[in-house]
């Protein structure tokens, strides 16, 4: 893990499009401003965990599951000459 001190209004550089700037300390709380392209998600860690589970959740659906909303193939019945 790397460690960086900061002061208020400083900021640090992640890759070249993400910048973090410390906005505010109040005690032992420190408030964060971010600045990234659209398409780079950004949560809290507790955010970002609780959707890892519910997408697991989500991939595991059972085959009897799947079964109920999944229609059977319909047979086709070919004709003899």
């Amino acid at each position: 893990m790397l460690v960086l001190s900061r002061q208020r209004d400083e900021s640090i550089m992640i890759g070249d499009n993400v910048e973090i700037t410390i906005v505010d300390i109040r005690g032992d709380k420190v408030r964060l401003g971010i600045i990234a392209p659209s398409q780079i998600a950004v949560h809290r860690k507790e955010v970002y965990e609780a959707i890892q589970r519910e997408n697991q959740k989500a991939a595991s659906v059972e085959a009897d599951g799947l079964a109920a909303v999944t229609p059977p193939p319909q047979r086709v019945e070919r004709k003899r000459r």
